[in-house]
């Protein structure tokens, strides 16, 4: 499966500590200069460091800068925008180590946040330091890291509030054991909270405070939005050794010409009005439709990602609900693509013949 950054990008990580000799703030492993370096690309040597993020350098500089104070970092957005991808890059280029993650669902309760118990040792010998289960971020305090806090908006308000002693005070407190534990220097928590995405719960006014949010905006060009995806699918590809060609320039075209019109609710020239499906049409989305149009290609075609792989993808990516999507996506084949001439028309009965 995938390598977490700090292995998948271990050759960059080793190339940029060699060579920098900037002051590196106490618990970092590298410094902020060399950090954004990892960040948004470079040279480091004769290595060459490829971009993580691309999108706004400053937004990468503010993350950075806040991560050096007592302060920790929230990263907002809407779904797609690399809000978790930024995160676990930035803990992998502070402390070599991105693992120490709380994934938020509405099922994540306050003692996945604090700590828990080993209930078997509980019970036979009382509590006891062997009994303990430390959470992410109780490891994180005791080690001077990072911890991160993948979807916070997920959990229930409670839940979220069992935050806010933690970054105010930097301890947490062992009533069972008669012991309060105190972060160590460096330890501060990255989280990540969708803006649009179903079940999400606001975050009180107290947790928020505690936080330097940084808003992650959606790709501000069809140019950039194409570099994204390029960049990432052949990144996934090579990692997943999919048996087939990257897609053609025109193909990415294609896909991020789609998903941005439907996202926008508007065709690129601005001419004409759309209906928007019922999910989230984001780039992420759009990057993993192409590598799963490439494993399609490379299982059960030539090799070479085909019409109807794109179709099938694309089925699957905008009709989430079958009464109300199927009926956009029908009027935005007839209404748009339809009309876009011969180098739309294989496609577009691709996604007719698919959509019958």
């Amino acid at each position: 499966m995938r390598l977490p950054s700090e292995k998948l990008y271990i050759k960059e990580l080793e190339a940029l500590c060699k060579e920098d000799k900037d002051e590196k703030p106490f618990g970092w492993k590298l410094s902020p200069a060399s950090v954004l370096k990892f960040i948004i690309g470079g040279k480091s040597g004769k290595v060459q460091i490829t971009p993580k993020y691309i999108g706004n350098r400053r937004l990468v500089e503010v993350a950075i800068a806040t991560l050096l104070t007592d302060r920790s970092l929230l990263l907002i957005g809407e779904p797609g925008t690399a809000k978790s991808w930024l995160s676990e890059n930035l803990a992998a280029a502070i402390c070599f180590d991105s693992g120490k993650v709380i994934q938020g669902t509405a099922g994540t309760s306050e003692e996945q946040i604090r700590y828990t118990w080993n209930y078997a040792m509980l019970l036979a010998n009382g509590p006891s330091n062997e009994a303990l289960i430390k959470s992410p971020i109780f490891r994180a305090m005791e080690t001077g890291t990072l911890a991160r806090f993948e979807e916070i908006s997920r959990c229930q308000s409670e839940v979220q509030d069992a935050l806010i002693s933690i970054m105010s005070e930097k301890t947490i407190s062992i009533p069972e054991l008669a012991v309060e534990v105190s972060a160590v220097r460096g330890f501060s928590i990255i989280a990540t909270a969708n803006t649009r995405d179903r079940g999400v719960n606001d975050m009180s006014s107290a947790l928020k405070r505690r936080f330097n949010i940084v808003n992650l905006p959606s790709p501000a060009s069809i140019d950039t939005e194409i570099d994204i995806v390029k960049h990432r699918v052949s990144e996934i590809a090579t990692n997943y050794r999919l048996k087939s060609a990257l897609p053609a320039d025109e193909v990415v075209l294609k896909v991020v010409t789609i998903f941005r019109e439907l996202r926008q609710g508007l065709t690129l020239d601005e001419k004409q009005k759309l209906n928007s499906p019922s999910g989230v049409i984001s780039t992420a989305e759009a990057i993993s439709l192409l590598t799963n149009s490439m494993a399609l290609a490379g299982s059960f075609g030539n090799g070479t990602i085909s019409n109807d792989d794109l179709a099938a993808g694309l089925q699957g990516a905008i009709v989430k609900d079958e009464s109300k999507d199927k009926i956009i996506w029908k009027e935005y084949l007839e209404n748009v693509m339809k009309k876009r001439g011969s180098d739309w028309r294989n496609l577009y009965n691709s996604c007719t013949g698919m959509n019958s």
